[in-house]
Order: structure tokens, then C-alpha cells, then sequence
């Protein structure tokens, strides 16, 4: 019975040595990424980065005849990237993203000034500002891929909204 339970013990404890070495192991694989960002493809290359650079000041990091990378501007600068889908890099890409399934959300200081801003420039809204009682006030837009755009600044949520989902 002694030797069952020592037995068991030390396949328990191999067990989490080769956790905690498998563990080991992705954390340092974790700290050798600089950085994330989605790529999607698109059929509209121009007019979707002059979109993201006309009406929420995105600036061009790199730009080839087949792919940008666009990056905020903010205190926490973000990047994301198009490209088209005739593209000669490998591997092969998934399709034109239509839209479906994702989408963006720019969070802002000031969604007050920046909703101003955007419709100043003549782009349509299709989710007016409102504050919303999780604690973001929010507006939608979409971009010329099908994109939903969610324009997001945080602030308090109405309390006790978030008691029922918090696990």
C-alpha cells in the first residue's frame, strides 16, 4: 500500500514538473513577441487607409503597394494592417474579409468631440453616441470594407450592471 502511494505521489509530482517546465516554456517564447496586430484583406486598400487617416488620424508606419501598417496616435499608440488581396507574399491569405465576425474598437479620451469631428467631415454615423450601462459611451461606424467601427470612450457603468455576469 506504501509503495501505491509514493508511486502515485511521484507520477503527481513529475506531472507538475513537466507543467511547470511546459509553463517555463511559453513564458519565454511570450517574452521574444514585440508585438500583435490583425491584418485584414481587402479589395479597397487606398480607400480604407484614407479612411482610418482622414477621420481618426491613423498614420501610415509602413506602406507597400500590397500592404499598411496604420498605428493610433494616442498615449498607447495600436497598430493594425490591410492588405490586398492580390498580394505576392506566402502563405496564401484568407479571402477579402466582408465584414462579418469582428470588428474594431477605437477607444478614445473624448467620444463627445471625436463623434463631432467625424460627422464634421461628412462620414455617416450608424450608431448615434449614447452612454451605454456597461460604461463605455459609444458610437458605430462602418468602414469601407464592412468593417464595424466601435468609437469607445470609458466611464462608469450603472451600478450594479456588471453583478450578474462577473464570474
Amino acid at each position: 500500500m506504501k509503495t501505491i502511494v509514493v508511486t502515485i505521489v511521484m507520477v503527481v509530482l513529475t506531472n507538475i514538473l513537466s507543467f511547470a517546465q511546459k509553463k517555463e516554456i511559453n513564458y519565454a517564447t511570450m517574452k521574444m513577441i514585440n508585438q500583435v496586430y490583425p491584418v485584414f484583406i481587402t479589395d479597397k486598400l487606398e480607400e480604407t487607409v484614407n479612411f482610418y487617416q482622414r477621420y481618426f488620424g491613423f498614420q501610415t508606419l509602413f506602406e507597400s503597394s500590397f500592404f499598411v501598417l496604420l498605428q493610433s496616435q494616442g498615449e498607447q499608440k495600436s497598430c493594425f494592417a490591410f492588405m490586398s488581396e492580390e498580394h505576392p507574399t506566402a502563405p496564401p491569405s484568407p479571402t477579402v474579409f466582408n465584414g462579418g465576425g469582428s470588428f474594431l474598437t477605437i477607444e478614445v479620451a473624448d467620444a463627445n468631440f471625436v463623434f463631432q469631428e467625424v460627422k464634421k467631415r461628412g462620414l455617416t454615423i450608424r450608431y448615434t453616441l449614447k452612454d451605454e450601462p456597461w460604461g463605455q459611451r459609444r458610437f458605430g461606424v462602418l468602414d469601407p470594407n464592412r468593417l464595424w467601427v466601435d468609437v469607445v470612450q470609458q466611464m462608469e457603468p450603472v451600478e450594479g450592471y456588471w453583478d450578474e455576469y462577473l464570474k
